[in-house]
């Protein structure tokens, strides 16, 4: 080997260590700066323990409400309003007496077919007389007794026709508004007031076919309607029915509802829930807590922090977590039912755990967090609207 090579290789060798030595001291520096970086700061966060809690199964649905018995009134033949015998709103009785049309012809035609028919009847006691004594024939008292059946057909008739002319409530409700007026002409079918029966009162409602066995006639059931926010009315499932709708594949259901203050009126809608089987236990949570993701619903469970191990020989050790230190962890979870602000969790939780409720946008496996509960987010299974 020659010197000239042999100076090449010391070279190469001199510049393979100085290469070697800046790369060393690089990664030195770089370590450095990652140990000497900041911690990030703990994260503020609510938090609630999750528990179980004991649910009652139901059916929920959205109803409408319909009267027991509810017409509109109308006359059945034309006539001047004459009287008006009620106030609207007005409660009523059975064959309450409501308008009086004008009749006076009417009752002036019965008069003359009524005086026809007792005519005929006297006939009639006047042939038979003369038929004991075989003056007249049979075929003479025959006509006689036909001649007054006509006649008491026609009084009757006309009878009938009086009573039209006076309109009576056909069962006992609550009356609605009237635009009728005293001097008004009616034609047959014009409506007069509307007449509901509304204590109790009727909730229909729909629900999928696939619930239909958790169903059956006497199940006690709660009715809710915006309208009365803090009140709840109980009933009873009346009637299932029969067929289900092939388009929905639903099936109607009809319930009686006790309403002795007048508070339900027919047309309003109601939220419906059944009763159905006995009681379960879930673990729940606030909704608030679950983060639901195209892969799957998630939570963060709130535990110690733990230290990490440090490798023998290093220079800069980031320091020990303090006592009280907590971290979070992303666990998935499969839900289950909602009631109002909660969600049933059926896997990936126990019980005594404590989950992020709310701040988990900022979260991260394994970052720092501080619990305050000062502002908790909602967690009533039954909750009412704000407003209220």
């Amino acid at each position: 080997m020659t010197k000239r090579t042999k100076r090449m290789f010391i070279m190469l060798g001199a510049v393979a260590l100085l290469i070697a030595l800046l790369a060393l001291g690089f990664f030195l520096h770089i370590r450095q700066l990652m140990a000497s970086a900041p911690k990030p700061a703990p994260q503020t966060v609510s938090a609630t323990i999750i528990r179980k809690v004991d649910w009652q199964p139901h059916l929920s649905s959205v109803g409408t409400l319909v009267a027991v018995r509810g017409v509109d009134v109308t006359s059945e033949i034309a006539g001047l309003v004459r009287t008006i015998h009620f106030k609207s709103g007005q409660d009523v009785a059975a064959g309450q007496l409501l308008v009086q049309l004008n009749a006076d012809a009417d009752i002036a035609q019965l008069r003359a077919l009524e005086a026809a028919a007792e005519l005929a009847a006297s006939v009639l006691r006047r042939d038979q007389q003369q038929f004991a004594v075989q003056a007249i024939s049979q075929a003479q008292v025959d006509s006689d007794e036909a001649d007054l059946k006509s006649k008491q057909a026609l009084a009757g008739q006309q009878a009938a026709l009086v009573a039209k002319k006076t309109i009576r409530a056909p069962f006992a409700g609550r009356l609605g508004i009237t635009t009728v007026n005293p001097g008004q002409y009616l034609n047959p079918g014009d409506k007069i007031v509307t007449l509901q029966t509304i204590d109790p009162i009727y909730v229909d409602f729909y629900i999928p076919q696939k619930q239909l066995s958790g169903l059956q006639v006497g199940q006690v059931l709660a009715l809710s309607s915006d309208a009365y926010a803090q009140t709840a009315f109980a009933g009873k499932v009346s009637a299932i029915s029969s067929k289900v709708d092939p388009a929905t594949r639903n099936v109607q259901v009809e319930a009686t509802v006790a309403n002795p203050k007048r508070q339900l009126l027919p047309g309003m809608f109601a939220n419906v829930h059944v009763e159905v089987g006995a009681r379960q236990s879930y673990l729940t949570l606030p909704q608030t807590a679950i983060t639901y993701n195209p892969y799957g619903s998630t939570v963060f469970v709130v535990q110690p922090a733990q230290q990490s191990p440090q490798a023998p020989g290093t220079a800069a050790a980031a320091p020990p977590p303090k006592a009280g230190d907590l971290v979070v962890r992303q666990v998935f979870v499969t839900t289950g039912e909602t009631r109002g602000d909660q969600v049933a969790v059926l896997t990936g939780l126990a019980e005594g755990q404590q989950v992020v409720t709310s701040g988990q946008i900022k979260l991260k496996n394994g970052s720092p967090v501080v619990i305050s509960n000062v502002v908790e987010p909602r967690d009533n299974p039954r909750p009412t609207p704000q407003e209220h």
